[in-house]
């Protein structure tokens, strides 16, 4: 059992950035461990199998649609755009081109009315959001990442930090390091981790209290042959007040398939209490309803509720409502964790907390936080 110097506790987005940020310093005396059998954590491009974009995958498979984070705001998220262009990943815009559809009652047909473009504009990467996730694992030493991982107590030592890691099997391995970054979110790390010794009460209800980003939230995708709604002057975009689905948009890939995803306005406990058949019956007749019967006959269609992923959601996530949290101190101000426990998952970031570019911005906070690296400029690592 040998020591290595930082140890990332999950691998989406933050956790790989972190890595990358520490290949990028030459250090690569890390070890980066995942619970899930796939990387991305909250970032999944998953195909009409819905297996999530493998590291190993080419970057430009159009067909895949984001499960979970799918847009980015180039003008407000530099440090996020020019990481996207260091790593030759493709972008475009959001399809809004055309009117939008309003549906407010059940006994009224949609309202077509004109639409309108994000300011500033919303980008997605070919390839889904997962695009990011491959190149930045790809970038990677071999054998620094272990999946299959599951971090259940972590020790703070006389002059290391031990962590205990779950595998599918139940079986335990122990882990050393000089420093740890928690790249889960706060409340699951509060709720799925047992820190010896105890964390400063104040931090540990402050992370327990920070609502987790897309758990309580669910996203429904419809693949078809062809954007039927553009050939009728439809952007894909739609509001409805009946739902299931709340909120509309066009997902299709350039080059690709044609598809619109929805966010369910549903519940997380009224989801529960209805069978996947049923959900994706309610949902097809929604979109019939607002774009035609010809949107009933989807060729595929993909389900992900991210409340029922034990992963990403706690039971004190399901009745969270749909605003961004505001980020919790990432470490202890005084005692044994300080400098050396230090959160870096996107919740923790103060400029975009729940976003991929809060993903990326407090990734570079956490790294800047261990001793040694406090001179480290993240931004000049993809210049």
């Amino acid at each position: 059992m040998g020591t290595t110097s930082i140890a990332i506790v999950g691998a989406g987005l933050s956790g790989l950035y972190a890595a990358y940020l520490l290949e990028q310093q030459g250090i690569r005396n890390y070890m980066l461990l995942e619970a899930r059998a796939r990387t991305g954590g909250r970032i999944v491009s998953a195909s009409f199998t819905e297996a999530p974009l493998a590291a190993e995958a080419a970057s430009n498979d159009f067909n895949r649609f984001d499960l979970g984070a799918a847009w980015f705001w180039p003008d407000l998220q530099p440090r996020l755009d020019r990481l996207v262009t260091h790593l030759g990943l493709e972008r475009f815009e959001q399809y809004e081109e055309g009117d939008m559809l309003v549906e407010r009652t059940p006994h009224d047909p949609p309202l077509r009315m004109r639409g309108y473009a994000s300011s500033p504009r919303a980008m997605r990467l070919k390839g889904g959001m997962g695009a990011l996730i491959a190149a930045l694992q790809r970038t990677l030493t071999p054998g620094r990442l272990v999946t299959g991982r599951n971090v259940r107590q972590v020790r703070r030592m006389e002059r290391h930090i031990e962590l205990d890691a779950e595998d599918a099997q139940g079986r335990f391995s122990t882990h050393r390091a000089a420093a740890v970054l928690l790249a889960i979110p706060p409340r699951l790390a509060t709720a799925t981790i047992e820190f010896v010794p105890a964390l400063p009460s104040a931090l540990w209800r402050g992370w327990t209290d920070t609502a987790t980003w897309m758990a309580p939230h669910a996203k429904y995708v419809a693949v078809y042959d062809a954007s039927f709604w553009r050939d009728r002057g439809l952007s894909g975009e739609a509001r409805s007040a009946v739902g299931p689905l709340a909120e509309i948009h066009d997902a299709s890939m350039p080059g690709g398939d044609a598809a619109l995803f929805g966010f369910l306005g549903l519940p997380a406990r009224t989801r529960g209490r209805l069978s996947d058949d049923e959900l994706r019956k309610q949902c097809r007749a929604q979109l019939a309803r607002m774009f035609g019967a010809q949107a009933s006959h989807p060729r595929v269609e993909i389900v992900k509720d991210w409340a029922e992923d034990p992963l990403t959601a706690t039971g004190s996530d399901r009745d969270v409502g749909p605003e961004h949290p505001a980020a919790p101190a990432a470490m202890a101000e005084s005692g044994v964790w300080r400098h050396v426990l230090i959160g870096v998952a996107s919740e923790w970031s103060l400029r975009f907390p729940g976003y991929v570019a809060g993903a990326i911005d407090a990734a570079s906070t956490g790294m800047s936080a261990l001793p040694g690296l406090a001179s480290f400029d993240a931004i000049a690592a993809h210049r």
